[in-house]
């Protein structure tokens, strides 16, 4: 064989593998063009609308604000003011006989009105001689974020927990586990809008839950309990944990799949009882499932919307509204795509946080 001959075979492996990578690159080219238009471009936008006062419909073009959108959002202050007086040197009373004190719009003296601030909170100190008041520029945006946090704190360790508990039964591989299987995962292929549609007409007063309680309890006194704003979000939290704990069930019982049965019968014959297994095997080998559960439901939670779009537009008196509801609000709502990008990217800014974080307290440690 000639050394030309030679040279042409040591090179169709190189070749090959080009044709290959060019076909891979045309192959992940649309997916690519997608992300870059529905994923980052958007974002790149909303991050420069944050900067503008841009209405969606206006005929004024946007303006440039530089930080004045993040001030206005993010800005809190802390006042102690004391009662009010008449001309005569008096303490002002209410009709109930309690010390008046300004509101929050007069003790802010020489402020811009542009920058006015709101009252987000505020109670008696002192002995009631005295009112603690809590400014902000948004108050909605801080009960917003309260909302959400307090809806992420309760969802994510009680739909992972309960996902752990279906998935571990499932996994035993008994009679009718199939079938319930099938049964919990229904709802996570519903339409969210259509389980919100029923779920709006079971918390009604007259609704099949107050009615169910009834049966227990005939004295019951029927609760309407999307519009009571002590009962309004754990009402819609109770509704998404039964809606998506068969997503994660299913991701659980993937990871129990892949652990040895030799480790179960290891620890067995060694004595270990089922907590014990549970405790030294099915948990250690579940690691790398739960962070992936962790991370999502976290980040599912916080992007709470559809429920409270269908069943309570964020009311009663804001318990239910969310960031992202507040963003959608203000874009669309009010049509102020400036303020509303800027909620957005403070939203961003606080799930890359979180994400980060559990990222790290579930990192590797050698």
């Amino acid at each position: 064989m000639s050394q030309l001959s030679k040279m042409r075979l040591r090179n169709r492996p190189s070749v090959a593998k080009r044709q290959e990578a060019n076909f891979g690159r045309l192959a992940i080219l649309p997916a690519l063009i997608l992300i870059l238009v529905f994923t980052v471009a958007p974002t790149l936008l909303a991050f420069g609308l944050s900067l503008f006062n841009a209405r969606l419909v206006s005929p004024t073009p946007p303006t440039f604000v530089g930080l004045d959108n993040f001030w206005r959002l993010l800005s809190i202050e802390f006042r102690t003011v004391s009662p009010l007086h008449d001309q005569s040197g008096h303490l002002l009373r209410t009709a109930s006989g309690l010390l008046e004190f300004p509101a929050a719009r007069d003790i802010q003296h020489g402020v811009d009105p542009l920058h006015l601030k709101s009252e987000l909170s505020s109670w008696l100190i002192n002995g009631g001689k005295s009112k603690f008041y809590i400014l902000a520029g948004d108050p909605l945006f801080w009960k917003s974020l309260l909302n959400t946090l307090v809806f992420v704190c309760v969802v994510v360790p009680i739909q992972a927990g309960l996902a752990l508990l279906l998935a571990l039964f499932v996994n035993l591989k008994r009679i009718g586990s199939n079938f319930f299987r099938t049964i919990i995962f229904i709802p996570v292929v519903t339409s969210m809008i259509v389980i919100s549609i029923l779920w709006l007409f079971m918390y009604q007063k007259d609704g099949l839950i107050n009615n169910m309680i009834k049966l227990v309890d005939p004295a019951w006194v029927s609760v309407d309990w999307l519009g009571n704003p002590k009962t309004s979000l754990f009402a819609i939290i109770i509704m998404s944990i039964w809606q998506a704990v068969g997503f994660h069930m299913i991701i659980w019982l993937s990871g129990l799949q892949t652990i040895a049965g030799e480790l179960y019968e290891a620890a067995t014959i060694d004595g270990a009882n089922a907590w014990q297994r549970f405790l030294h095997v099915t948990w250690p080998g579940l690691k790398n499932t739960r962070i992936f559960i962790l991370i999502t439901i976290t980040i599912a939670a916080f992007g709470l919307f559809a429920q409270v779009n269908v069943m309570t537009q964020g009311g009663p008196l804001d318990s239910t509204t969310t960031l992202v509801y507040q963003a959608f609000l203000a874009a669309y709502g009010r049509q102020q795509m400036g303020y509303g990008s800027t909620i957005a990217v403070v939203f961003f800014g606080i799930v890359l946080t979180i994400s980060l974080v559990q990222r790290w307290l579930t990192r590797e440690k050698e």
